[in-house]
């Protein structure tokens, strides 16, 4: 079984000062979103990157991850608020995504501390965008549960 999404983006002149608009072609949720070098590397204006893509991405997959991870714990969660910041850095060879940062607090009826943490723990090493990110760019996770 395989799945396949897929993106296009359309770009409008050189690198530093042309601009670009994306969108989704799979579910067509994402339309005509801008995106520039400036947005990558100075005020984003409005303007995404695809850095901040990235880090949508990775928050959405560690979200479902974890779900996943408490729930063979014996644990439902009611809520989870993920955040993945990605760092985007020039470096001596030229710009590159350094880091991705996940932070989540959420709150797990029956859930311990110890738990709480393993499951996210587990997730940010086992979710699939982490996964492909292992070994080029630096994962972490802070976990708060909420009372």
């Amino acid at each position: 079984m395989e799945a396949r999404r897929s993106a296009v983006t359309i770009w409008q002149g050189d690198l530093l000062s042309g601009t670009g608009e994306v969108s989704s072609a799979t579910s067509d949720h994402l339309r005509g979103v801008p995106v520039s070098w400036a947005s990558r590397t100075e005020d984003p204006q409005g303007r995404t990157s695809p850095e901040e893509l990235l880090a949508a991405a990775h928050s959405a997959c560690f979200s479902m991850a974890m779900s996943g991870r408490l729930a063979k714990a014996g644990h439902t969660a009611e809520r989870l608020e993920v955040r993945a910041e990605v760092t985007f850095e020039k470096r001596d060879a030229g710009w590159a995504v350094a880091r991705s940062a996940l932070s989540v607090r959420g709150r797990v009826p029956g859930a311990d501390e110890a738990t709480f943490r393993e499951a996210a723990e587990g997730a940010r090493d086992g979710c699939p965008i982490s996964q492909a990110l292992k070994g080029n760019v630096d994962l972490s996770v802070t976990a708060t549960l909420e009372a």
